[in-house]
């Protein structure tokens, strides 16, 4: 019988750090994250990433688990996600997982295509050839291959015509042949999943109102302490938002003012994506935020679906 995870996401900005926290104190539980930029050690201002004290008062997992000069793909968190998890089912101690990671979610609830590692070199040659031929050029590369594939795909889907690309390269089998994340579902968990929205322009605002506040925290400072390491940082993370903007401000290519409007502007990209992503996901419930005062009820209200939809939480996930 496949265990029952509980699953807090929404867009970034969108408050499921501080709703998490809420249903936390009110109930015992745990947090494990789904945030692939938390894993990193040092890379804190600019993730949002809960302090030391709020994770000495209420467990946190799969943060900081890794140096900020190593990769890490959704291969290592499944396995990390499935050790984790099932410590707490051993102790039965109650969690709930929070992040908007869509990746990281989607393995959690579809299950994993089992591929090939990243291939970087082959991976950068066929984006040259994207910049120079544009990105069709690859989906009739595809189509040669893999129509079965190449049909599920939009012709600008980049990202995922590469990941099908190189899957053959590597393997000589096409990416359908596999059970993967483009179609057929392996689920080892029965998820209940809440995701939380607030209006657009409310949305925007609260992102540029944390973008604002990393500055003054002293992102600048960080990302400085960060690149002055000799073994310096994956290239995962830094491509991570906000970190690269600020990493090209200290190489010169920004002023000040730019970056920040990027990063802003970056953000704001990255939910919208973030809610295509939550909008394709089955069997998900949308909560409205429609305040930051009415955080509290908002978290009785996410705790109160969580038990509705599995009675056996009550004993565990209830006020």
């Amino acid at each position: 019988m496949s265990h029952t995870i509980c699953i807090l996401t929404g867009p970034t900005a969108s408050g499921k750090s501080q709703i998490a926290l809420k249903i936390a104190e009110k109930t015992g539980a745990e947090i494990v994250s789904a945030d692939s930029m938390l894993i990193y050690r040092g890379m804190d201002i600019g993730t949002e990433k809960p302090c030391a004290e709020t994770r000495t008062k209420i467990p946190h997992y799969l943060i900081d688990i890794r140096e900020p000069w190593e990769e890490y793909s959704v291969g290592n968190y499944i396995k990390d996600f499935e050790i984790i998890t099932n410590n707490l089912y051993e102790q039965e101690k109650p969690f709930i997982v929070v992040g908007g990671t869509a990746l990281y979610l989607k393995a959690i609830m579809d299950g994993l295509f089992d591929g090939p590692p990243a291939n970087w070199e082959y991976r950068n040659r066929l984006k040259t050839i994207a910049k120079e031929q544009g990105t069709e050029s690859l989906y009739h590369m595809l189509e040669t291959i893999d129509p079965k594939t190449a049909s599920r795909l939009h012709s600008n889907d980049q990202r995922r015509i590469i990941r099908a690309l190189e899957v053959f390269q590597q393997t000589g089998i096409s990416i359908s042949s596999y059970q993967t994340q483009f179609g057929n579902k392996n689920p080892k968990y029965h998820c209940i999943v809440v995701a939380i929205m607030h209006d657009r322009k409310e949305l925007y605002r609260r992102i540029e109102s944390r973008v604002d506040d990393m500055f003054s925290r002293g992102l600048i400072d960080e990302v400085k302490a960060l690149i002055s390491n000799p073994l310096g940082l994956s290239k995962q993370a830094s491509q991570a938002l906000g970190y690269k903007e600020v990493i090209d401000l200290l190489k010169g290519n920004y002023l000040l003012p730019d970056a920040v409007n990027a990063i802003k502007q970056g953000t704001r990209r990255l939910a919208k994506r973030q809610m295509t992503w939550f909008r394709s996901f089955s069997d998900i419930h949308w909560v409205t935020a429609d305040s930051p005062e009415n955080a509290d009820s908002l978290a009785e209200n996410i705790l109160d679906y969580f038990a509705l939809k599995n009675p056996a939480l009550k004993k565990t996930l209830a006020c």
